[in-house]
């Protein structure tokens, strides 16, 4: 990041993720579904979830299954409100995310340590390694082997998770850390996994267990 870019991140009053935030607290308090419950109706303040966000993705009792941050707020639609899930990146969900995420911001990352996640987390490192694509290359070998070094001018990290959702400005707009391991892939000319499958959602879990200890930045600014 360029000092330009880390301080329009720093001052909220120039960090467009700011914009989602404040979406996402009107969203916070509209009630939704044939539940006309909003999400204020159960947790009361967003403040309230302080926490919550560094230590996703997490598992869910019921589905038996890894969830994103994401994914908990539409399980939540779906089970609480009675309100159909939002699709994946719809701009209602993102800023939901960020202003959840934004709770946290400051507070060290901790992955959930329930033992279930175990079996995702490895086969998300085993990923990490794998090559992909017309290009052949794995996500090890950019941001391990050449992390720090320069592709077109941007400087190579180390895959730490610690924004998300984000603001990235060659989107010009918000995204998930799925919309940006999409992206890689498509870098790399491979068919990307489709949003909220076991694959991103297993390469979500073993990045954030990289990022554990870090302190969460969200909604951070990327280029």
């Amino acid at each position: 990041m360029s000092p330009t870019t880390q301080a329009m991140q720093r001052d909220d009053r120039q960090n467009p993720a700011m914009l989602w935030v404040a979406d996402g607290e009107t969203l916070w308090s509209s009630p939704m579904g044939s539940a006309n419950k909003s999400c204020a109706s159960c947790h009361g303040t967003v403040a309230s979830l302080r926490g919550a966000a560094v230590r996703y993705p997490g598992f869910d009792a019921t589905s038996q299954k890894p969830v994103t941050l994401g994914e908990r707020i539409n399980l939540c639609h779906q089970r609480h409100q009675l309100a159909t899930s939002l699709p994946p990146q719809d701009q209602r969900l993102i800023a939901l995310e960020a202003v959840v995420a934004h709770q946290s911001r400051g507070m060290s990352i901790r992955p959930d340590p329930d033992p279930r996640l175990k079996p995702y987390r490895d086969r998300g490192e085993t990923m990490f390694s794998q090559r992909l694509g017309q290009l052949n290359l794995s996500c090890a070998q950019c941001h391990d082997q050449q992390a720090g070094r320069l592709l077109g001018g941007t400087v190579i990290p180390q895959a730490h998770p610690t924004g998300y959702p984000l603001y990235r400005l060659e989107w010009q707009g918000m995204g998930t850390l799925q919309r940006r391991l999409r992206n890689c892939m498509s870098g790399v000319r491979a068919e990307p996994f489709a949003y909220g499958s076991t694959e991103l959602v297993a390469l979500e879990l073993y990045l954030v267990q990289r990022a554990a200890g870090m302190p969460l930045e969200a909604p951070a600014v990327r280029p």
